[in-house]
């Protein structure tokens, strides 16, 4: 399984920018999808995440900003991130687990597959 992200770039404080993560190599999309963040000398940290079905879980520090979403149909999984913060530069990754689960989960360990970032950064 292969992931593809895109998307990222510099904005300003208050700018949106749409992450986009694309699955390959598998022939069902009935798995679950995440997005994580890194950010310089910090841990890695959940953002939100999606099941097949469509339930989503969000990170406090992003609900009401931050909309994750996919299109089964093509394997994509979308992170609107909007109102953004200076706090929000990181590298963004998305992930997906090696089958499928009855939840949706923030915990890494549940993602198998990751893919190779895409950095954001907004500027004050």
């Amino acid at each position: 399984v292969q992931l593809q992200a895109s998307g990222g770039g510099s904005v300003q404080t208050g700018a949106s920018l749409r992450l986009s993560c694309t699955a390959s190599g598998r022939t069902s999309n009935r798995y679950d999808m995440g997005w994580f963040r890194r950010a310089p000398g910090k841990e890695r940290e959940f953002v939100a995440a999606i099941s097949w079905s469509g339930g989503t879980i969000y990170a406090d520090s992003v609900k009401g900003r931050f909309t994750i979403s996919r299109d089964n149909a093509k394997n994509t999984v979308y992170l609107q991130m909007d109102a953004m913060k200076p706090e929000d530069t990181a590298v963004y990754y998305c992930a997906t687990p090696s089958r499928s689960y009855s939840a949706v989960s923030i915990d890494p360990n549940r993602y198998d597959y990751w893919g190779q970032g895409t950095q954001v950064t907004i500027s004050s």
